[in-house]
C-alpha cells in the first residue's frame, strides 16, 4: 500500500472524540490534512500508512475537540475586575456602562478581543461566540489570536459609540449579517442584548433578520429574578413568552444564562428546539441564581457552556467553567447521577457547536470535520493516577494542563515550560496593551 502524507499527525494516549458520546479511545492518532481531520485510528495503523510534516507524540496526553465558548464579551477583558461585589444592575449601570461609554471604540474592541482570544486559546478554546459592540473589530481581534468565531449583529435600546438609534442598530446588524453570511472562520449571530433593553419592534425585526439569514439568535434571557418580575409587570408575561410572541423562540435561539426558568419555560425551549448557554461563574459572582441544568438536559434542551465576559467571571476558563457547571447541576438537582462527565464535556464542545448551527464543521473529532483540536497533559500530579481519563479531564485537570491548541490544523497556542502564541508575541507586548487601557480609567 502506498504511504500517504499529512500535514500533522497527533499521537495520543487517549482520544475523546465526543461523538459517539461516552467513548474514550486508547493509543489512537489523529491525521490532519489541509485543515481537516482526515483520519482517527489506532496509532500503529497510522504509523504504518501515513507520514507527516509534523508528528506530535503525546504519551500522557488526551486529545479532544476544541472547546466552544458559547457566550463571551471578549473585549471586556480590558475592564476585568471593575465593580467587583456589586449586584448585576448596579454593576452595569454604575461601572460597566459608564466605562464602556468612555472607552468604546473599534480599537478598544479589537485589542480587548485579541487579548481575550489569546487567553482562550491557551486554555483550549478554539471557537467563541461573542456578543458585543463593533463586531467587525471583535472578529479582527479574535482571528488575530487564531480563533474561529461567531460575532454579533448587536442591538440595544440606548445610544452607544456603535449606533445611536434603534434603526441605526438594525442597519448595522444587517451589514454584519451580510458581511459574514458566507461563513468561513467568522460567522454572525443576531444579538439583541436582552428583553429588558430592546423594544418589541426591534425584537420583531431581529426575528425577521434571523429567519432571513438563518442566523442564530444570541441573547441574555431570564438572567435574574428581577428581570422576570419586571417583564410580568410591564408586559403581562414572562420574558420567554414575550419572545415567543415576537417570533424569537425557535431552533435558532441561544437563551444565555436561563437561570430563572419554570417548568413551562423549559417545556417551551424543548418544544422549540432552542439551546441554552450556561455561564455558572458569572451567575455566581453576580448572585443571579442557579440554572436548572439537570431539568434542561432531561427535557432534551441542547445545553452549551459559556464564560461570559472577564468583567463578571473573571477568567475565560472553559475547563473550569464546565467543571463548575457539572458540580452545580448535581447540587441543584440533588442527584449525583445528573449532568454526567460525558454530558458536560459534550455541552462544552458539541453543545456549543449545535447551538451555533456549526456542528457539521466543529465540536467532535470526526473525519471530514475541521481540525479544531486540543491536547491536555494528564501526567501532572493533580491528575494522577488516571483511572478515568474523561473524569480526570473534567474534575482534576485545569486549563494549565492544555498543551496544544489547533484551529483548522494550525497550531495557535502551545504551553509547555512557558506559554507561546501565534506570532511569537512577547509578554511585554501584552502588558503594554493592557497598561494602555488600564490607564484610561
Amino acid at each position: 500500500m502506498r504511504t500517504m502524507h499529512a500535514d500533522t499527525i497527533i499521537e495520543a494516549r487517549w482520544v475523546l472524540p465526543i461523538v459517539p458520546q461516552g467513548v474514550v479511545l486508547e493509543d489512537h492518532a489523529l491525521v490532519l490534512r489541509e485543515g481537516r481531520i482526515a483520519l482517527v485510528a489506532p496509532t500503529a495503523e497510522v504509523r504504518a500508512d501515513w507520514t507527516a510534516d509534523d508528528v506530535v507524540s503525546l504519551p500522557n496526553g488526551l486529545v479532544m475537540p476544541g472547546l466552544v465558548n458559547l457566550h463571551s464579551h471578549a473585549a471586556m477583558n480590558l475592564v476585568r475586575g471593575l465593580g467587583a461585589d456589586l449586584p448585576l444592575m448596579d454593576w452595569l449601570t454604575t461601572k460597566i456602562w459608564p466605562a464602556e461609554g468612555k472607552l468604546m471604540s473599534p480599537e478598544f474592541v479589537e485589542e480587548g478581543s485579541w487579548l481575550a482570544g489569546l487567553e482562550m486559546a491557551s486554555g483550549g478554546v478554539t471557537t467563541t461566540s461573542d456578543h458585543y459592540f463593533f463586531p467587525d473589530s471583535a472578529a479582527k481581534g479574535l482571528r488575530r489570536a487564531g480563533l474561529r468565531c461567531a460575532v454579533s449583529a448587536f442591538t440595544i435600546g440606548f445610544p452607544s459609540a456603535w449606533a445611536k438609534t434603534d434603526e441605526e442598530y438594525l442597519e448595522r446588524a444587517l451589514d454584519i449579517l451580510e458581511t459574514y453570511k458566507s461563513g468561513g472562520m467568522v460567522r454572525a449571530t443576531v444579538a439583541p442584548h436582552a428583553p429588558y433593553t430592546v423594544s418589541d419592534a426591534t425584537l420583531a425585526r431581529c426575528a425577521e433578520l434571523s429567519e432571513k439569514y438563518d442566523a442564530p439568535i444570541h441573547m441574555h434571557v431570564h438572567e435574574t429574578a428581577g428581570e422576570v418580575a419586571d417583564s410580568i409587570r410591564d408586559h403581562g408575561v414572562r420574558p420567554l413568552e414575550r419572545l415567543q410572541r415576537l417570533g424569537l423562540v425557535n431552533d435558532r435561539l441561544i437563551s444565555v444564562h436561563s437561570v430563572h426558568l419554570n417548568d413551562a419555560d423549559i417545556a417551551m425551549l424543548a418544544a422549540a428546539g432552542a439551546s441554552t448557554c450556561h455561564c455558572p461563574c458569572s451567575n455566581l459572582k453576580l448572585a443571579s441564581g442557579f440554572s436548572p441544568i439537570a431539568k434542561l438536559l432531561a427535557a432534551g434542551v441542547n445545553v452549551g457552556i459559556g464564560t461570559d465576559g472577564a468583567a463578571s467571571n473573571d477568567k475565560l476558563d472553559m475547563l473550569g467553567e464546565t467543571r463548575l457547571a457539572a458540580m452545580l447541576a448535581k447540587a441543584v438537582a440533588g442527584d449525583t447521577t445528573s449532568a454526567t462527565v460525558h454530558e458536560m464535556l459534550y455541552a462544552a464542545t458539541m453543545g456549543g457547536a449545535k447551538a451555533l448551527h456549526w456542528d457539521a464543521e466543529i465540536g467532535s473529532l470526526e473525519p471530514g470535520k475541521a481540525a479544531d483540536v486540543i491536547a491536555v497533559d494528564l501526567s501532572g500530579v493533580e491528575a494522577l493516577p488516571v483511572q478515568d481519563p474523561a473524569a480526570q479531564l473534567l474534575y482534576a485537570a485545569g486549563r494549565e494542563a492544555v498543551t496544544h491548541t489547533w484551529v483548522a490544523g494550525e497550531l495557535i497556542a502551545t504551553q509547555k515550560q512557558s506559554r507561546s502564541f501565534r506570532g511569537n508575541i512577547s509578554a511585554e507586548s501584552l502588558q503594554s496593551v493592557a497598561r494602555k487601557w488600564q490607564n484610561m480609567l
